[in-house]
């Protein structure tokens, strides 16, 4: 089972949400070979709310997660700014990931982000799934936090946005944290584009549809990595590609109706 770890569902957060590029993005993600995605939409983002209400009300429930119309799976996340700088990854039961963004509501702003800390307590409290994301990026300051909070993480994220910028030294210092700390490491691709899809992600030996299944296989190692040898190809026309569609939606255009041929 193919699964991507980070992955976004609107072509920036600053736009509003599209059911059609949602739509055509999880049709590629199926196209790239995936089986599951973990949606994991900036907690910040312009319409958070109605991306994972439609997903709710119009995808097919499979356990924990949801069947998108091309068959690949959808496993709720979010993505969280931290007010010390950087990013972090929760995973969870649908519900209460709403129900926790909607909380969020004043802490949405940078200078009025939740601390580590406090994003430890309230991801422990609902059981969430919870990881770095990519610790090593500029403007984070994960590697400084982690030694405080050696506890705090379920993984660390190898970031294929990261592995086409940083390239070996990042997989290494991942690598190296992830055995400092005694952390899984899990690939996500942190694609906004659909080009990005299968850059990197991870092969499970098992099919799985639960968030126990999953947390279970993750702190067993049951999967391994795999990084594809376009991952700069990949990673480079996806970002030429948003930058472009960003520019027509600026300009008053249609990017969805450009980039479906409509």
């Amino acid at each position: 089972m193919k699964i991507d770890f980070h992955t976004h569902g609107k072509l920036t957060k600053h736009v509003p949400f599209s059911e059609d590029y949602m739509a055509y993005l999880f049709g590629e993600a199926k196209t790239a070979g995936l089986d599951a995605i973990c949606l994991t939409e900036h907690f910040n983002t312009i319409g958070f709310g109605e991306v994972y209400a439609y997903i709710r009300d119009h995808y097919q429930k499979v356990g924990d997660f949801y069947r998108a119309p091309s068959g690949v799976l959808i496993i709720p996340g979010m993505e969280m700014d931290i007010d010390e700088g950087g990013h972090t990854l929760v995973l969870g039961d649908m519900s209460a990931i709403i129900k926790f963004n909607e909380s969020l509501a004043p802490y949405k702003e940078k200078g009025h982000f939740l601390s580590l800390e406090q994003v430890v307590s309230e991801v422990k409290a609902r059981n969430f799934i919870f990881g770095a994301a990519h610790p090593f990026r500029k403007g984070g300051n994960l590697p400084e936090l982690i030694p405080i909070f050696p506890d705090a993480f379920d993984f660390f994220d190898l970031n294929g946005k990261d592995m086409h910028g940083i390239g070996e030294t990042n997989f290494q210092q991942i690598k190296d944290l992830g055995e400092k700390y005694h952390k899984p490491i899990v690939a996500g691709s942190d694609t906004h584009q659909s080009f990005q899809y299968g850059c990197i992600y991870n092969v499970f030996q098992s099919e799985i549809t639960t968030f126990d299944a999953l947390r279970s296989a993750i702190a067993k190692g049951d999967y391994n990595i795999v990084i594809s040898n376009d991952l700069p190809l990949k990673v480079s026309a996806a970002t030429c590609i948003k930058k472009s569609l960003k520019a027509v939606h600026a300009l008053g255009g249609n990017y969805v109706d450009i980039l479906l041929k409509r």
